[in-house]
């Protein structure tokens, strides 16, 4: 660490008070060299380092910052967005601090996707990052559509969360409602058999189900209680276009 190779070179100088002076300049070097510009903690650096909530919540913010600037404007309906999100998630206090760093993650951090994805594969399970894919469509959604250009950002993202196409494209279809938006939602053809279409909504009520993120934030069980939603409401549909009892 910088505090004891500063305090080493000060004790050959200085002897034992240079050795002093040497361990309180490397503990003041140690503790900044941690943070970037606005108090952010590294995510990624050569040596091990504890993950903390707040390491979670900046990623997911960076995250959320590509997704609201993939169409070249900062849309105040999805800022709103995430912030309703956080303080839900994290209560009023917890998300203001959180915040205070989102401005600058904004206007002026250059974010790398496929870094803070690393960071998030190696932290979180798939069905937590199956929820953050959600989250990045809902705020894509805010105000009131999701543009092409946030789906293909959208689309990137979950390429380095290693979600694979057709986890993709059934939450996508949650926010599309395209003439086969269902059958993409139980990702199956239209071409499917009603047993084939009964099996499918089994197998994605299964995926989707809020126990599957029980570890998580209160916030996040509501995300996958919003999917599972919308796997039933494929299912009625599907089964009404069919007359399936």
């Amino acid at each position: 660490m910088i505090k004891w190779f500063i305090a080493i070179l000060g004790y050959v100088f200085f002897r034992f008070p240079g050795a002093i002076l040497g361990f309180l300049l490397g503990s003041l070097l140690d503790s900044t060299s941690i943070k970037t510009s606005g108090g952010f903690k590294k995510v990624f650096s050569q040596g091990e380092e504890k993950v903390t909530p707040a390491d979670f919540e900046l990623n997911l913010l960076s995250l959320s910052s590509i997704v609201i600037k993939a169409d070249g404007r900062v849309n105040q309906t999805e800022l709103d967005y995430v912030r309703r999100y956080f303080v839900s998630a994290y209560g009023k206090e917890r998300a203001n601090a959180t915040f205070r760093t989102f401005n600058e993650i904004i206007k002026n951090r250059h974010v790398s996707a496929p870094h803070i994805c690393m960071y998030i594969n190696q932290h979180t399970r798939y069905p937590s990052r199956l929820q953050i894919l959600h989250f990045l469509f809902g705020i894509a959604n805010a105000d009131g559509s999701v543009s092409n250009a946030e789906a293909e950002e959208i689309g990137r993202i979950a390429g380095f969360l290693r979600i694979n196409f057709k986890d993709f494209e059934s939450i996508k279809a949650m926010f599309f409602k395209t003439g086969d938006h269902a059958y993409k939602i139980l990702e199956i053809e239209k071409t499917a058999t009603d047993t084939e279409v009964k099996k499918a909504f089994r197998t994605m009520a299964k995926k989707y189900h809020p126990d599957k993120l029980q570890h998580m934030d209160e916030v996040y069980k509501k995300g996958a209680e919003a999917k599972f939603r919308e796997v039933q409401k494929a299912y009625d549909h599907i089964k009404k276009e069919r007359g399936i009892n």
